[in-house]
């Protein structure tokens, strides 16, 4: 995404010099060269910004639990429990959602516990 937004602050950066030397030099012979010029970037910017909307696809967090009895959620985790015997006790009121995380989320111990949003209530230990 970067590139693109390079490659535009640099089209722009050429027209503005292409326009400055063009009105040093000749104004009369630099109207059909902005003409030609404008065109272009004109197709060059609708074509990197059709590129960006469609072609480029947001990469979506990664979500994993590797540990034994471990839960990992993209988003809020209202209750988690992950003992023997525990029960999960009514969750607090959960407050406004938050977004989820950018880079996911990964529990990556036994009994851990990881979201990419808010946790209510954890419980990892026996009952």
């Amino acid at each position: 995404m970067k590139a693109l937004m390079y490659a535009g602050i640099g089209l722009c950066g050429v027209g503005a010099v292409a326009l400055v030397v063009g009105a040093i030099i000749d104004v009369d012979a630099a109207d059909p060269w902005a003409s030609v010029g404008g065109g272009a970037a004109g197709l060059v910017g609708i074509s990197l910004a059709l590129y960006a909307h469609f072609a480029l696809t947001p990469s979506r967090p990664t979500v994993s639990a590797t540990g034994e009895r471990s839960i990992a959620a993209g988003g809020s985790i209202g209750a988690a429990t992950t003992g023997d015997g525990a029960a999960p006790t009514a969750s607090p009121a959960m407050p406004a959602a938050t977004p989820p995380a950018p880079g996911g989320a990964t529990a990556a111990g036994d009994r851990s516990v990881a979201a990419g949003g808010d946790i209510g209530t954890a419980s990892t230990g026996d009952a």
